[in-house]
């Protein structure tokens, strides 16, 4: 099977199409939201003219499990930042690079092309999900910083038959930031459908999503004394490395942009008894099917395309890379194809998979075991700047995958399951991914356990081992990579308290060294966690805690606090014969002293350093958080502590030579936002 080259966006169209006109699921009411008078979904539409006074049900599910979820309409901790939670950052503006403070390691088994640094804000194909509701349901969500940092999105979904749903999600953010050129520009965008035969044989599930991620680099700040001097008050006079003022004022010459679309099918047929059950008066009839066996098929199809930009080169920034002198070194002029730095990495993959399933015992929560075997076709394609010819990387795979599961539907129940996927034949052969786990949850809420146990075997993935642009060309060759994570929690939702300890032995881990370069630490080393979670009450006073605590050996090559905690006081009730729900107190974020990451623009990744260490006074804010029905709403002062301190320094960038004119060299850091207010809204509508 060949493919002369990547599927474009527009060349995805009429699939997309053909896959919506098909389809989507339908299961059983999980929640109830009461709204006042509402319709009645009962016929064959959402939209009749027979309404009936009933609640809105609405729930969700996600690929691979049948438990039910509904969204989060909770006040508490309605105010935080949604993409660095619980303990991520950003490099100083939502819509930055993130980094995961605890330590969570990439998944690398089989193909892939390795930049993951903008996870936090994508759609993804595995986590889509799969809405069934009898009243057509959107939500609105907007967030308003300060310097304009905006997040809007909006959601729809609703039944258009009782077995046929769709939802479609749009979200934005766009962030100038607080410093030089730091613009950050996202846009999201996500569609599912699912569906279920009547008799509930035929079940389908089916999405899409484009993600696109544009990141202005202002190379970090040069002299991070400049944020304690009162002539920089206005965070935007700060020096930066990547400032370039004949160029632009607000945009830089250097930027990075990933973006990804993918779709994903998987239908399936069941085969068991099926019982017909009645009304009282005989006029309607629904189907019960005991699951005895079953065939799923599953396409996935997915482009991706990575960017780095430099405008406006100058050699001294690539000295690790290569070394070319370039004809117009730090001025805003360009000449195409002749004096700019362009690497551009695409990668174009087909997964297949067929899954042979039998089930054993009751239907509503059967035993499930499958076995089966998949097929996939991965090319990498790198175009180096303004040049036609284009390098290609082929391979087809096949691999074998196997699970049993029983999933713990209801209090009380075991659940317990165990998968593999192993790559069989292809470059990638002998990769494998194992999971297992067990947990229960004891009734009335009281106690609840996990334990588990993974390990995945990978190879490196393709911006690691290739790097090219019009100037030079890298390779890089490395050995497996071994990652086995031991792991177990406890959780009480009775006595509000939740734990857990988590161990991650490691092999022949691949990262990016002091030196910005791919590089293997081929000593094994532990990382141990251990977090606990416990809020306590009082009447309408809440206090909320959270600590981790991890550790390594001193000779690995990762960046991590050792203790983080955040704490926050609340006092919240309700009022106007609780119409009306507020939510208001204090927060408080911090981290022991430690040698931070450091973020390569060029490379767009972090990589280990050990020569900047940072200690940082906690960080501080004040909230109101309210709920007015279906309308919540939060108004906020965050980096409080900024007002008699200066602004955390979060992460450090590669060293700037003469900056300054001096002959020294400066080690820019990145640093959180100044003082800022923030306001948000999400507001549910049910028609």
């Amino acid at each position: 099977m060949k493919f002369r080259r990547a599927i474009s966006f527009s060349r995805l169209l009429p699939v997309i199409a053909l896959l919506l006109c098909g389809s989507a699921m339908h299961a059983q009411t999980h929640t109830t939201m009461p709204s006042g008078s509402q319709r009645d979904t009962s016929a064959n539409k959402s939209n009749t003219n027979t309404w009936k006074s009933e609640d809105a049900n609405l729930y969700y599910e996600v690929l691979g499990s049948a438990k039910l979820l509904t969204p989060d309409t909770s006040l508490h901790n309605f105010q935080r930042r949604p993409f660095v939670q619980s303990w991520a950052r950003d490099l100083g503006n939502p819509g930055s690079t993130i980094y995961n403070l605890a330590f969570t390691p990439d998944y690398r088994v089989g193909p892939s092309l390795g930049y993951h640094i903008f996870d936090a804000y994508r759609f993804n194909l595995d986590s889509l999900q799969y809405y069934n509701t009898n009243r057509p349901y959107s939500v609105f969500n907007y967030t308003l910083g300060s310097k304009l940092e905006q997040v809007a999105g909006v959601l729809h979904t609703q039944n258009i038959k009782p077995n046929w749903n769709f939802m479609v999600e749009y979200r934005k953010v766009n962030a100038p930031g607080f410093y030089k050129v730091n613009r950050n520009n996202t846009d999201n965008f996500a569609l599912s459908t699912n569906f279920k035969s009547l008799n509930k044989r035929y079940t389908m599930y089916a999405g899409m999503v484009y993600n696109k991620q544009q990141h202005d680099e202002n190379g970090g700040i040069v002299n991070d004394s400049e944020l304690n001097d009162l002539t920089y008050v206005d965070r935007k006079t700060v020096d930066v490395a990547y400032q370039n003022t004949a160029y632009s004022t607000t945009r830089s010459t250097i930027s990075n942009m990933q973006r990804d679309f993918g779709i994903v099918l998987q239908h399936c047929y069941t085969w068991g008894p099926i019982d017909t059950t009645y009304n009282a008066d005989s006029t309607q009839y629904s189907y019960k099917l005991t699951p005895r066996f079953s065939i799923t098929h599953k396409l996935e199809m997915s482009t991706e395309k990575h960017i780095y930009k430099d405008l406006s080169p100058d050699s001294v920034r690539y000295t690790s890379l290569f070394n070319v002198a370039f004809a117009h070194t730090g001025t805003p002029y360009y000449i195409n194809g002749s004096d700019s730095v362009v690497t551009q990495q695409k990668w174009f993959w087909v997964d297949n998979k067929i899954m042979l399933n039998g089930f054993i015992g009751k239907a509503a929560n059967p035993l499930q075991f499958s076995v089966g075997a998949g097929n996939r076709y991965d090319e990498f394609i790198v175009t180096p700047a303004f040049q036609v010819n284009l390098d290609r990387s082929k391979t087809v795979s096949n691999y074998l995958t196997g699970e049993i599961k029983k999933e713990a539907l209801k209090e009380g129940q075991w659940g317990y399951g165990a998968n593999a996927t192993l790559f069989a034949t292809g470059d990638y052969a002998g990769n494998f991914n194992l999971n297992a786990m067990i947990g229960r949850d004891f009734k009335n809420n009281t106690f609840g356990f996990v334990a588990g146990f993974k390990q995945q075997l990978g190879s490196s993935p393709y911006s690691y081992s290739s790097y090219e642009n019009r100037y030079v060309q890298h390779q890089y060759s490395f050995n497996e990579e071994s990652i086995t994570n031991v792991y177990a929690t406890i959780e009480s939702r009775k006595f509000n308290f939740a734990g857990g300890v988590r161990n991650y032995l490691i092999n022949n881990y691949i990262y990016l060294d002091a030196n910005r370069t791919p590089a293997q630490h081929n000593i094994a080393f532990n990382v141990s966690q251990a977090w606990v979670r416990k809020m306590f009450k009082l009447g309408n006073f809440y206090l909320d805690n959270e600590l981790i605590y991890q550790q390594s050996v001193d000779n690995a090559p990762i960046n991590i606090p050792q203790l983080m905690g955040r704490h926050s006081a609340s006092y919240e009730r309700a009022m106007f014969k609780r119409a009306l729900k507020i939510a208001t107190g204090v927060e408080v974020r911090y981290n022991t002293s430690y040698h931070p990451a450091g973020y390569d623009a060029q490379l767009n990744r972090f990589y280990y350093q050990d020569k900047t260490y940072v200690t940082n006074i906690p960080e501080l804010s004040a909230f109101l958080n309210f709920r007015v029905k279906h309308f919540r709403a939060f108004i906020m002062a965050d980096q409080v502590q900024q007002l008699f301190a200066k602004n955390a320094i979060l992460f450090v960038a590669p060293q700037v030579t003469n900056f300054y004119g001096n002959g020294l060299s400066n080690t820019p850091v990145y640093a959180t936002q100044n003082f800022m207010l923030r306001f948000g809204f999400s507001w549910v509508m049910i028609n």
